[in-house]
């Protein structure tokens, strides 16, 4: 892919994104969105967050894969879920999938 064509979609991406915020607004005025609305907005992108890390860690390419990098984003997982700071969660599966990948676990 050459240059240019990784710059033009770049560009597309941001006038897309442009336009998609600019809808809402647009779309509503001045009203407010219902309340089972906004919950399900609220929560919509948390579940879209939570899918995007699951995707990437269980998945090499186009079939699934659990290998050390899996067990890294487990153990930062963890680690956050047991409220310790991110920069300890991040350092700690630095170390786990770099300990597995050195023991010869893919």
């Amino acid at each position: 892919m050459s240059a240019a064509t990784v710059w033009a979609l770049v560009v597309l991406c941001a006038l897309g994104t442009a336009l998609i915020r600019g809808v809402g607004p647009a779309a509503t005025g001045d009203r407010a969105l219902p309340a089972p609305v906004v919950r399900v907005v609220v929560l919509l992108s948390a579940a879209l967050l939570a899918a995007l890390v699951v995707t990437t860690a269980l998945a090499d390419g186009d079939r699934p894969a659990v290998g050390a990098d899996t067990a890294g984003v487990a153990v930062a997982g963890l680690l956050l879920w047991r409220r310790a700071p991110v920069l300890v969660a991040v350092l700690a599966a630095v170390v786990v999938t770099a300990g597995l990948r050195a023991a010869g676990v893919a």
